[in-house]
């Protein structure tokens, strides 16, 4: 497994259309456990593969919940219902939020790395990240639908605040 570069808005890849993976490969399997990694290592939520440079409709969530890490191949929604509303930042756009109207669930079907299909329903974060990643297949940001759009400032870790 291999950390991969994310790359940056306004990286022409980034408002591309991914296409279907029409085989699973040995090479999609290391993409998605490379992939994976790389979203651990940059602390975020959800990674697809346009935000590595590759054009693949792949991506990898994970929502901190009971589902754990979903890898997921050729991803579609297929129910959604209610709506949430709130700040949505993105690993490609670092420094940045956006406010971002979602829906509350989604049920997203796709396969899983060995070709099974697997369905999954989320709520919340975990519907908020598949919407998500799944707009960055389609080279839609969150910037491009956002109601609001604006610089995001990390507070600073509990150690420096505890030391003032």
């Amino acid at each position: 497994m291999a950390i991969r570069i994310i790359v940056k808005e306004p990286d022409e890849v980034l408002h591309k259309r991914a296409k279907e993976v029409t085989k699973i490969t040995p090479n999609v399997q290391k993409l998605l456990d490379d992939m994976a990694d790389t979203m651990y290592d940059a602390d975020g939520v959800g990674l697809a593969a346009p935000q590595v440079g590759i054009l693949k409709r792949l991506i990898v969530v994970d929502a901190g919940d009971e589902n754990g890490l979903i890898k997921m191949i050729n991803p579609e929604i297929i129910e959604s219902e209610g709506e949430q509303f709130g700040p949505e930042g993105c690993l490609s756009i670092p420094g940045w939020n956006g406010d971002v109207r979602r829906a509350e669930k989604v049920t997203v079907k796709g396969l899983d790395r060995d070709g099974n299909e697997i369905v999954v329903t989320g709520t919340g974060l975990l519907a908020r990240a598949f919407q998500h990643e799944i707009d960055h297949l389609n080279g839609v940001l969150f910037t491009d639908i956002a109601e609001r759009v604006y610089e995001y400032t990390p507070e600073p870790p509990r150690s420096e605040l505890e030391n003032r």
